[in-house]
């Protein structure tokens, strides 16, 4: 069976929103966009980033990263994002999704994401995504979280886990740390 490996960045408390670029997601007012760059997190996480053969992800990630990947020519990492499966979830995009090798998964995202789990026979990366994040965690779906964790705290923004959100016990099975001084925790349900 696959598992659902979420990857992503954090603040101290717990902030997800637009790491990467300041116009990213503003909303909610959201102005501290790009508040992961300085730290390189992702270039740093070596050992610590999971195999990803296939991503799983929400509208908003989905298109954000579309506008981006495709057009970084320079970059390997884009020609491997091309190339790999790409399962979205959305209520409101149809098909045929523009990127390539993109599929996207019809009715309930918990129900088609359990259903992929039993059939792929890779493990699914969420990047981002947090409200997929959010509906997958509450259908007891996320098996491994590995949290890029930055010496930042924001004091707004979407978290990854709100208030309100579904209890879970985890095991810590990694850490390491970066020059940059980002905590990379990995873990599992306990």
């Amino acid at each position: 069976m696959s598992k659902v490996i979420v990857f992503t960045n954090l603040t101290l408390d717990g902030v997800m929103q637009a790491p990467g670029r300041p116009d990213e997601d503003c909303r909610g007012g959201f102005e501290h966009g790009s508040w992961g760059a300085p730290y390189n997190a992702m270039a740093l996480a070596g050992d610590s980033m999971p195999t990803i053969s296939a991503l799983l992800l929400g509208r908003r990630t989905y298109e954000d990263f579309y506008s981006v990947w495709p057009k970084r020519t320079d970059s390997p990492f884009s020609a491997r994002l091309d190339n790999m499966p790409k399962y979205v979830a959305s209520t409101t995009l149809s098909e045929p999704l523009p990127w390539i090798n993109s599929t996207l998964l019809k009715g309930d995202a918990a129900e088609t994401v359990a259903g992929l789990k039993q059939e792929s026979g890779t493990d699914l990366v969420i990047m981002g995504s947090g409200e997929l994040v959010q509906s997958l965690m509450q259908a007891n779906l996320v098996d491994t979280y590995v949290l890029l964790i930055h010496p930042l705290v924001l004091g707004s923004g979407r978290r990854l886990f709100p208030e309100g959100g579904v209890p879970a016990t985890l095991q810590l099975v990694g850490t390491r740390t970066t020059s940059t001084g980002v905590v990379i925790a990995t873990y599992q349900l306990a």
